[in-house]
């Protein structure tokens, strides 16, 4: 739940659209969030630490990607959001709010290292099969609920009215 790129991506998502657009951020994140802990389960993790060129190709590799997104949220700072109130500028909002969440989620390395961390620490040597299928769908959920609270909050008017007032500040 610590602020970052995940957070800044879905508040921003809400701020700037509607409630389901928020919501498809958060569904994205949730996927994202599956995928790796998926990753992890499945002893891939391992295989990054044994193929350093390829772990240092992928860190770099979403590195630049969350670098790119800070630079442009940096460089609009000044910038208006424009909220989309008319129904053609929102067709297909609901698939870009969730393939960006995901790319996000996707590219940050913390998200990675902390599902890996966190199950390297917390299983047991060998885990029952049924385990290592229900963690994934639960990590899902533990990443949904989330940012479906944070798309909830950014999407209802008071929170959106003090985030555009002070949007400068905070970009």
């Amino acid at each position: 739940m610590s602020p970052g790129p995940s957070f800044v991506v879905v508040s921003r998502i809400a701020v700037a659209g509607e409630r389901t657009d928020g919501l498809a951020a958060a569904i994205g994140m949730g996927i994202g969030g599956f995928i790796f802990a998926t990753i992890a389960v499945a002893g891939l993790t391992a295989l990054l630490v044994q193929v350093a060129w390829l772990d240092i190709v992928l860190r770099i590799a979403g590195g630049a990607y969350l670098l790119w997104i800070g630079i442009k949220i940096w460089r609009g700072a000044n910038e208006p959001i424009e909220i989309a109130s008319d129904a053609s500028q929102r067709v297909g909002s609901f698939w870009r709010a969730l393939r960006r969440a995901l790319l996000v989620q996707l590219a940050n390395p913390k998200t990675a290292i902390f599902y890996a961390s966190m199950f390297a620490a917390m299983l047991p040597a060998s885990p029952p099969p049924w385990m290592l299928f229900v963690l994934p769908p639960l990590l899902f959920l533990n990443e949904f609920v989330w940012y479906a609270v944070v798309a909830f909050a950014f999407s209802a008017s008071r929170p959106r009215s003090a985030y555009l007032s002070t949007k400068h500040w905070i970009d």
